[in-house]
């Protein structure tokens, strides 16, 4: 016998974590008798029903059978967990299995299974699974098994070990003994396996990046050529195909599970297309000219107030980064409208990106409420920048969401600039005249927009947006312009395959319509066109090809139409 304990206390007790592998156990059959090796003598080994402190399940000792019963099980951290548990006829035959090393999987009604639920019961040396149940009604591997019986054998030691010997009955240690046995190979396989895992394990923790801090990043190659007779102005459209890329670095971290500090790190070298084309329209989505230095693109901190809000602390960002955008097919640089305008309304634009905050109230409910105060200029101290006598944008906000498919929101914002943040009333997405009405003035303007996004079926999604603003110069003579925008998207989401998107947006870039100024005024009408496929080659790679037309550029017909085309490659890790 003490042969028996050395060998048992020479078990790592590592083995236990094993166990939780036990929730991948499927049922099976039981052999049918016909198939069973039957031992030529009777022995009678059935195990006696006990009555432990705690209820818990009783092996019936009559033949007669028992039904399936609703039982409670004492597990190990003391919590109570209901259990179905399948109780089998207890007769003598139950004695006259064959050797439990000769079954390939070890059932409900097997020897080895009923014994071990006994010593279950008695010492509780299995605390169950991570969802609190037992499943003793479920067939076990012969592995499963001996890490259950690996458990047994580590409490039975201990109970030893802390004189309390006379706990354990020289029938069960009998019982042990034999399942040790019969189960040494599978507890062998079981240690090397969990010290293959600790290895592993060891190896990952001393090579991680970081425990609370997840590293994603996109890559963005784009090819792309402009075309058309003449750029605005009428100046020769020289323009020769170019390849750029821009990378991306989001570093996430999370310090409580449910809060986001973003810090984004971004290099590139790809060309806006405005000074070849003498518009800005002709802009692409995903255009950087860092000239392929790293800077700190996003800098942030989210974190909920319980229930009623979603708070947004921005060290550097734009207000698309804490508001809903309300164009979640095309919202997206590196997978969605390959146009600078085409991503979202240009009220989510002004003053570019700074130091503020956002805060939405009620941020799941069907009603929400949006706030928002951002500062382009907050980090320089010079006269005309900081946080209050800067530049800056306070938004508000109104969403309702009628459905999980139909959402529609109402935005004003207030903004004001001025030469040392530089005038771009809508972040580069209309005409010279809307984008600085009165030049490199100090400029108040008051904008107001209406967004909806509807989500028709599992493919279709229709968004669209329009805005009217209102501007004043505030340094020199009195002088006002009022200027209007719209535009409407149309998504095909897994259209000729799963992942992939067919994309179509047509709209008016800003435009001022009418000016104090009368040379300030845009005499036509611009329109935006653009189309594109989205090809999701793998989970982490797509292509994109698509074109950009911009009829009459700077909204003005003596302009000839100006069309962009690009292939835009996607990857994200």
């Amino acid at each position: 016998m003490t042969k028996f304990f050395w060998n048992a206390l020479k078990l790592s007790p590592v083995i236990l974590g094993a166990l939780l592998l036990g929730n991948r156990a499927q049922a099976a059959e039981t052999p049918a008798a016909a198939d069973l090796v039957v031992a030529t003598t009777a022995t009678t080994s059935q195990v006696a029903a006990v009555e432990p402190a705690t209820e818990s399940i009783v092996v019936p000792t009559s033949n007669a059978a028992t039904p399936t019963v609703a039982s409670e099980i004492k597990i190990a951290d003391n919590r109570v967990a209901p259990s179905l548990v399948s109780q089998a006829p207890a007769s003598n035959s139950l004695a006259q299995v064959t050797s439990v090393s000769q079954l390939s999987d070890v059932q409900p009604t097997d020897w080895a299974f009923q014994a071990l639920q006994s010593l279950v019961e008695r010492y509780g040396c299995i605390a169950g699974y991570p969802d609190g149940t037992y499943r003793g009604n479920r067939a076990l591997t012969r592995y499963e098994f001996a890490a259950g019986l690996n458990a047994c054998l580590d409490r039975v030691n201990e109970l030893i070990a802390t004189a309390t010997a006379d706990m354990v009955t020289r029938e069960d240690l009998a019982t042990l003994q034999r399942l040790q046995e019969e189960f040494a190979a599978e507890i062998a396989t079981l240690r090397g396996r969990v010290d293959a895992l600790e290895a592993q394990t060891a190896e990952l923790e001393a090579n991680q990046f970081s425990t609370t801090t997840v590293l994603n990043g996109e890559v963005i190659i784009s090819a792309s050529d402009v075309f058309g007779d003449a750029a605005v102005g009428g100046t020769d459209l020289d323009y020769n195909t170019v390849v750029g890329a821009r990378a991306r670095l989001n570093f996430d971290t999370s310090f409580g599970g449910d809060d986001l500090l973003r810090t984004r790190l971004q290099a590139g070298n790809i060309d806006n297309n405005a000074g070849e084309t003498g518009t800005v329209m002709t802009r692409l989505g995903y255009d950087i000219t860092t000239d392929n230095n790293v800077e700190i693109d996003d800098l942030f901190y989210r974190f909920p107030v319980g229930d009623a809000a979603l708070v947004q602390l921005n060290a550097n960002a734009g207000l698309d980064a804490g508001l809903f955008t309300f164009n979640p097919s095309f919202d997206s640089s590196g997978r969605g409208s390959i146009s600078r305008y085409g991503q979202r309304s240009p009220i989510f634009r002004t003053s570019g990106t700074g130091a503020g905050l956002s805060v939405i109230l009620n941020p799941e409910g069907p009603l929400t409420v949006s706030g928002a105060f951002l500062a382009p200029t907050a980090n320089t101290p010079e006269a005309g920048t900081g946080v209050f006598e800067g530049a800056y944008v306070a938004l508000g906000q109104v969403a309702f969401r009628f459905s999980d498919t139909f959402t529609i929101g109402a935005t004003y914002a207030r903004a004001y600039q001025n030469t040392a943040s530089g005038i771009n009333l809508f972040g580069s997405t209309g005409s010279a005249n809307a984008n600085a009405p009165f030049g490199d003035v100090a400029t108040e303007a008051n904008h107001y927009g209406v967004q909806a996004s509807l989500q028709l079926g599992t493919t279709l999604n229709l968004s669209g947006w329009a805005g009217y603003s209102t501007a004043d110069a505030l340094v020199g003579p009195a002088a006002d312009a009022d200027m209007f925008y719209w535009a409407a998207a149309l998504a095909v989401q897994d259209f000729g395959r799963e992942g992939n998107q067919l994309g179509v947006i047509f709209g008016q870039p800003p435009r001022v319509t009418e000016s104090s100024i009368a040379t300030a005024e845009d005499p036509d009408i611009s329109y935006h066109l653009e189309g594109f496929y989205r090809l999701q080659l793998t989970e982490n790679v797509s292509v994109t090809p698509g074109v950009l037309v911009i009829f009459n550029p700077e909204h003005n017909t003596a302009n000839d139409t100006i069309y962009v085309g690009t292939l835009r490659t996607t990857f994200s890790f």
